[in-house]
């Protein structure tokens, strides 16, 4: 009985509930039918009210963003912002990028990235410190004495000292390591007397010694347990290199499938964020290896590159580009080295009238890109450059008549012969554009004079070894002479002989007196008494015209766009145009100025 009275009471409530409910629902329906639909019929009759208020929101709002806009120029400019990826092309492929080995254009390119060296150039080409704080000298050790900056740290977070440095060049001294730069150390005595200091303790004196101390310093505490011999082999060069530079390693990627022509290797490497010379504000930096200057030349054009460095000349479909070329001028000079010790070119008269028979300024019009001139056996700005003890100037009437008085008579064919033999000789160069253009003028001006000249145009590899063998009777070449004027291992009579450890004396020119001038100019310091022990050299020079100097050559590097912070100067080699690369910038950006 209880149990019905309470289920009653249960059903009661429960539609007491409901009609409750739906009694709300239908005032809800009525409401809002009340204040909505009939409402939103008479919207039409206030239309124009409706109208005007948004149309006097938009034009209110229109002109706030415009006068923003137009006024932000007063406290906003376009400047270069941090971040962006640094996409550069370079011909070569890579196969190290330990600085002890390093030689090859993208070898170099990598390696210069990732390590530092003592000394380094400036915007300037100056020799200022990287490593090295600077360098004093001690005259009765015949030591130079260089001290470290402090704080110095590796990529992988471990401290820089001066073991390392003493390890590096102990490295390359050692013949087992097989490094290049073995050579210029031997004999040369290495210590660490203090973890921020080293010591260089030389055989005899030379001036030019600091200008050796840029290569890449290594870390002992990676590469102190592998032998020698085993360096060149070395994980360490192309899997995981750790270095000081401003970049440090990522990862390698190789591309192009099986076509040799489109093959491709992409160096990737990341900022330092401990560098010494600041934090790199670029967020990446990749390094394009191309096996083919065309495959470069198209992922340029396309945008995919920022920069690409290997081309001699502008190719024909960059032309109508809006690139940016940056002429870099080399401290090298482009010559006609003459072999003096054979043939007719050791005829001092005939050396003497091809060079007043030479028409530079017409050889440098055929370069297609501006440059300087050279007029002898130093660059025009080098200490020691004398501009009265230079090489004849063109004069095709004075060397017409020195080959007259010499004995060499005009013949039916129009060559010059002497005893029925006809003045001639073969000039070898390197199968490039602009080394063939420059070898062709060669051979048209000396024809006007009445010499016949057979071209050798050999390929890269060929004609290197035409130069290691001396190969040849005239050369066209350049060599790397630097900011310091000791031109040696150029123009020493030791430096021709075959058992010359590099025997760059090309000409094979012989003279005592250039000889004690060469071996007094590079063992002095004093800046007047070096010019003073040249000059018998640069005199001899002039007088025996071993060779004729014709132009400074120049790195062409091409850019998509402006990078800031990349400044054209004079380089020493391709790989200075990394100076200042912790500062260079490729993005822009609106930024608020700050107030003053």
């Amino acid at each position: 009985m209880h149990f019905r009275v309470l289920r009653l009471r249960l059903r009661r409530s429960i539609n007491r509930q409901r009609k409750q409910v739906g009694g709300l629902s239908k005032q809800i329906e009525q409401r809002f039918d009340q204040h909505f639909f009939k409402r939103f019929s008479r919207l039409g009759k206030v239309r124009r009210f409706v109208i005007g208020w948004v149309a006097l929101f938009l034009l209110l709002t229109t002109g706030v963003m415009l006068q923003t806009f137009g006024l932000s120029r007063y406290y906003q400019t376009v400047q270069a912002v941090d971040g962006g990826i640094y996409n550069e092309g370079v011909v070569g492929t890579f196969t190290t990028a330990n600085p002890i080995y390093a030689t090859g254009e993208v070898d170099s390119s990598v390696s210069h990235l990732l390590f530092s060296g003592l000394f380094t150039h400036d915007q300037t080409n100056a020799l200022v410190g990287d490593l090295a704080t600077g360098y004093s000298y001690d005259p009765g050790t015949n030591t130079y004495i260089v001290k470290l900056k402090s704080g110095l740290t590796w990529h992988d977070g471990q401290a820089l000292t001066s073991k390392d440095v003493v390890f590096t060049y102990k490295l390359i001294q050692n013949p087992d390591a097989q490094s290049p730069l073995q050579s210029s150390w031997k004999d040369i005595v290495i210590d660490a007397p203090d973890a921020n200091t080293v010591t260089f303790k030389l055989p005899s004196q030379l001036a030019s010694f600091p200008f050796t101390l840029t290569n890449g310093i290594v870390p002992e505490h990676l590469l102190g347990k592998v032998l020698p011999a085993d360096m060149r082999t070395s994980d360490f060069n192309t899997v995981r290199p750790i270095g000081s530079g401003p970049f440090a390693w990522q990862a390698i990627e190789v591309s192009g499938g099986t076509d040799p022509a489109k093959a491709e290797e992409q160096i990737a490497l990341v900022p330092f964020s401990k560098y010494h010379g600041g934090k790199p504000k670029l967020q990446e930096f990749i390094v394009h290896a191309y096996a083919s200057k065309d495959q470069m030349s198209v992922d340029f054009q396309s945008g995919r590159l920022t920069g690409a460095s290997g081309l001699n000349r502008l190719p024909s479909q960059l032309k109508n580009q809006p690139q940016q070329e940056h002429n870099l001028l080399l401290t090298a000079g482009t010559y006609v080295f003459f072999k003096t010790s054979s043939g007719v070119l050791a005829d001092q008269k005939v050396r003497q009238s091809l060079t007043s028979g030479t028409n530079v300024p017409q050889i440098l019009t055929t370069l297609g890109y501006p440059t300087r001139p050279v007029r002898g056996a130093l660059l025009t700005d080098q200490l020691g450059y004398d501009p009265s003890l230079v090489q004849a100037s063109f004069d095709e009437s004075t060397a017409k008549s020195l080959l007259q008085a010499n004995g060499w008579v005009s013949g039916t064919d129009n060559y010059r012969l002497k005893n029925g033999k006809t003045l001639a000789f073969s000039l070898t160069a390197v199968d490039t554009a602009e080394s063939k253009e420059v070898a062709k003028e060669l051979a048209v001006q000396w024809k006007r004079i009445g010499v016949k000249v057979e071209l050798k145009l050999l390929s890269t590899q060929d004609f290197q070894n035409a130069l290691n063998s001396h190969d040849y009777e005239a050369v066209l070449n350049g060599i790397s002479i630097g900011l310091d004027p000791d031109v040696y291992v150029y123009w020493d009579s030791s430096q021709a002989d075959i058992r010359s450890s590099n025997r760059l004396n090309l000409s094979e020119y012989k003279n005592t007196d250039a000889d004690t001038a060469l071996e007094a100019g590079r063992t002095r310091f004093d800046p007047q008494l070096r010019t003073v022990k040249y000059k018998p050299f640069l005199q001899a020079w002039q007088r025996d015209a071993p060779a004729i100097g014709l132009y400074q050559p120049r790195v062409l590097y091409l850019t998509n766009g402006s990078v800031r912070g990349l400044i054209d100067h004079t380089v020493n080699t391709a790989t200075d145009r990394y100076t200042n690369v912790q500062n260079w910038q490729i993005r822009e950006a609106r930024v608020t100025n700050r107030a003053r």
